[in-house]
């Protein structure tokens, strides 16, 4: 077995801050990355090491790979862990680490290939017995295949998807899709599929070793999400029942193994009205969401691939068992009534309210600034509970009960998303915003703000 030492986390804000507080725990060092935007950001300041990378566009520094892989080496760092976007789910960083004599704290290169196109990665998942909606042609498509989501071959996010619900509108939307596929991943493949309506979008975390063994880390309903992008996740799943749980976690093991996967990853479904199960792809790193898996399961998902990065075996053939539920929002520097505009600025005071149940996870504290090159998250806030309703209404209240002085925040859609009949009666799908976002961003009641 290898010994880490010394860790460059390939990243930054709280994922960064996040893996270093596991590392402090192990007594392993920490390096820093930073670019001139970030010179005084809470990741650097939390870590032992940091080396500056020149310039403040993203393109100019945390996803310059040679640049992180130099400044591992010139720290001393003997290991790197990409944290998740930038270069997380980037084979050739991932290779360039190793070839560098570092050891890379993710998934196997091979992998990370295999996954990195969905749609060779559904005809990967295809073979293993995986259930997955049927592509369609887009030359071929008639008015019986609408609607159709037009999805972008690689990346992430949200971006290079469409849905399509009139004929006419595909070549459009097909050459909108391929343009921001090409600008986002300098990859224009965008293939199509049947778009579920009302689906919902579950995860499961997975956790796999070098001597075979894979974890299934229970379900995330992640589906209040805008533009494609997740708001609200939690754990387990509500309201699936036990047959649909097993047919998810069966196939989130059969894709691992499919890949000889090692170490964190999640598998993403979307699971129709009717509670049928459809691959949509595989996260091969540790996902935004990972919290409300580790509070459910009692474990640091963090200390785990650092373990089997190290080449350890996971502590068991099979997970702990889970208890209560676990409700994470990420609270953004955006306006959620004017098309979630990304804000910046002075973030003059940020304080969460700390109660037994509560986890906070960020990369900023009060006096900072929010950047304009960079995702506008702030924060994740977390609540675990014995059970669902007490965790909602602990997350609720303590996001509620927050001092944020400075950019406008998406806070209060995050109070009555979690308070919404709709979410609190598990009645759940990825519209929930296209149908309640005006009710969910009128102007406060003048009794409200009196108080």
């Amino acid at each position: 077995m290898t010994t880490i030492s010394t860790l460059l986390v390939a990243n930054r804000g709280e994922i960064a801050c996040r893996i270093f507080r596991t590392c402090r725990e192990l007594g392993i060092a920490t390096v820093a990355v930073y670019s001139d935007a970030d010179a005084g950001a809470l990741h650097v300041r939390e870590a032992d090491t940091a080396v500056r990378l020149p310039g403040a566009a993203p393109a100019d520094t945390y996803l310059r790979g040679d640049l992180v892989v130099a400044a591992a080496l010139a720290a001393g760092a003997d290991a790197v862990h990409p944290g998740y976007g930038f270069l997380s789910e980037n084979a050739a960083f991932a290779r360039a680490v190793q070839d560098a004599g570092l050891l890379w704290v993710g998934p196997p290169v091979k992998a990370i290939e295999l996954m990195a196109s969905k749609t060779r990665a559904k005809e990967l998942m295809a073979t293993a017995g995986v259930p997955l909606l049927t592509p369609v042609d887009p030359a071929a498509a008639t008015a019986e295949d609408l609607p159709l989501l037009l999805k972008a071959a690689s990346g992430g996010g949200g971006r290079g998807m469409r849905v399509v619900r009139e004929l006419g509108d595909l070549p459009g939307e097909l050459a909108a899709a391929t343009a921001e596929a090409v600008a986002a991943f300098g990859d224009g493949e965008v293939f199509a599929e049947p778009y579920v309506e009302r689906g919902r979008h579950v995860e499961v975390q997975v956790m796999a070793d070098d001597r075979g063994a894979v974890w299934a880390l229970g379900t995330r309903d992640c589906s209040l999400q805008r533009r494609h992008q997740k708001v609200i996740e939690e754990a387990p799943a509500p309201g699936l029942d036990d047959g649909v749980r097993g047919r998810l976690h069966e196939a989130a093991v059969a894709a691992a193994q499919a890949v000889g996967y090692r170490g964190a990853g999640t598998v993403e479904f979307l699971v129709s009205a009717e509670g049928r199960p459809y691959f949509l792809e595989m996260n091969t790193r540790l996902q935004v969401e990972h919290p409300v898996t580790e509070a459910v399961f009692g474990l640091d998902l963090v200390a785990l691939q650092l373990r089997v990065a190290e080449g350890g075996p996971l502590p068991a053939a099979t997970p702990p068992e889970p208890h209560g539920h676990a409700v994470e929002a990420r609270l953004y520097a955006e306006d959620p009534a004017r098309d979630w505009q990304p804000q910046t600025g002075a973030l003059l005071s940020f304080e969460v309210p700390d109660a037994p149940g509560l986890r906070l996870d960020t990369g900023y504290t009060g006096g900072d600034t929010v950047p304009v090159h960079y995702d506008p998250m702030l924060a994740k806030v977390v609540a675990h509970a014995p059970t669902r309703t007490e965790a909602v209404r602990l997350l609720a209240r303590a996001l509620e009960r927050a001092r944020i002085h400075g950019p406008v925040t998406n806070r209060d859609l995050l109070v009555r998303s979690l308070r919404h009949p709709d979410f609190t009666g598990v009645r759940l799908d990825t519209g929930f915003y296209d149908r309640h976002l005006a009710g969910l961003t009128a102007p406060a009641p003048a009794r409200e703000v009196r108080l």
